[in-house]
């Protein structure tokens, strides 16, 4: 019964695994004709900051999507969930959030969501250091 349970999931992993690649594959080319599209068909052959910022935003979200499928492969192979590379996805993912983040926008943002980013960024930054001094290391 276990033996089939494992199958079951090493099977389901390796459909995440297909399925999660497809993703990253169409939102590089989304990545690229956004690219293609702000330079060579606008007329003055530049990006705009609002471009700018969407196409940094794609960027960490295939980042993002690469360092997922890794996470997956790696516990594909040796049953083990590398707590470096969430910790790394996460640092990712919040980067992301901070660099598109309008604290200008229409909306203005309270206090107390800036003072709560940064503690996040503090704590996972402790938590990469804290796992790099203790020798955890992904092969």
């Amino acid at each position: 019964m276990l033996e089939r349970l494992n199958r079951f999931e090493k099977a389901i992993y390796y459909i995440l695994t297909g399925l999660l690649a497809f993703v990253i594959l169409f939102a590089v080319a989304d990545l690229f004709w956004e690219v293609f599209q702000g330079i060579f068909l606008d007329e003055s052959f530049r990006l705009d900051n609002h471009e700018i910022l969407t196409i940094f935003g794609f960027f960490l979200l295939v980042l993002i999507g690469v360092e997922l499928l890794d996470t997956i492969k790696a516990y594909i192979r040796k049953q083990e969930i590398h707590v470096e590379i969430i910790v790394l996805l996460a640092i990712i993912a919040v980067a992301r959030k901070i660099i598109l983040l309008d604290p200008y926008g229409d909306v203005p943002l309270p206090d107390y969501t800036l003072w709560g980013m940064g503690i996040v960024v503090i704590c996972l930054a402790g938590a990469y250091y804290l796992i790099k001094k203790a020798g955890i290391s992904v092969e």
